[in-house]
């Protein structure tokens, strides 16, 4: 029982921590970039920001210590931050400040930049 009991418990943090920030699939980030209802942080890198990122991003190497600047008024609005895949964490750094100044609605892409050029998305340079 008390094994039952420790697999339980550990697969209930396990769960809290990878929902830590709720994903975003690219479709529904492509509509809130159309919609001018998002404000997307990049995290792999001021080199790789020059050469493609998401549409509308912000290199959070460069950015990072004025983001609080570059965020909507609104503590609600829909910031997504991401890095290069599914097995980067990174963006967390991001994801984290973002939380730590109010924002409530952080999101994280986990495909990632990679995942973005997979599916023919268009880059920004």
């Amino acid at each position: 029982m008390k094994k039952l009991l420790a697999l339980a418990l550990a697969l209930v943090a396990a769960s809290a921590m990878a929902a830590e920030f709720p994903d975003i699939s690219i479709a529904d980030l492509k509509v809130a970039i159309a919609s001018k209802k998002v404000t997307v942080i990049d995290v792999n890198g001021s080199d790789s920001f020059g050469a493609g990122h998401v549409p509308s991003a912000i290199d959070f190497e460069t950015k990072g210590s004025s983001l609080a600047s570059l965020l909507p008024a609104d503590k609600g609005a829909l910031v997504v931050a991401y890095c290069g895949g599914p097995s980067c964490n990174a963006y967390k750094a991001a994801a984290k400040k973002a939380e730590a100044l109010g924002y409530t609605n952080v999101k994280h892409l986990s495909a990632g930049i990679s995942g973005w050029k997979k599916a023919g998305e268009a880059l920004e340079k």
